[in-house]
């Protein structure tokens, strides 16, 4: 897993790598700080460098909420497609390139107003 470097600027466009100034202390016991140091050596990583890439990659860059509406709205829009294209292969027929290109190209533009929608009728069906 790679770390990104936060960088700061000095001198208007020169940047350097952000200095780590700031820590946090948790207190372990002795075989959880064995195991977890052990952990670390398997990756090539110190305890302090492995804890902080850990930390660092958990930190919430989508909340819970976000994430599931991101999915939902992938999924509608794989539903579009297979739907879009689905009669036309049962009945044997090929899906031109172009023609799945523009397809996919609607569905692009479409998914998530589509997810809303469904997602606002679920709603009013519960409020009933």
């Amino acid at each position: 897993m790679a770390t990104k470097t936060v960088m700061e600027v000095v001198s208007g466009s020169v940047r350097r790598p952000a200095v780590r100034s700031r820590q946090i202390g948790i207190r372990l016991t002795e075989t959880e700080y064995s195991e977890l140091e052990a952990t670390a050596w398997k990756s090539r990583k110190t305890l302090a460098d492995w804890a902080h890439d850990v930390l660092l990659s958990n930190r919430a860059d989508f909340s819970s909420e976000e994430m599931q509406l991101h999915i939902f709205t992938e999924l509608v829009g794989i539903q579009m497609l297979l739907l879009a294209t689905n009669e036309q292969l049962l009945r044997g027929d090929k899906v031109a390139l172009d023609q799945l290109n523009v397809l996919f190209r609607q569905v692009q533009a479409t998914k998530a107003a589509k997810a809303q929608e469904l997602l606002a009728r679920r709603s009013q069906k519960q409020e009933k």
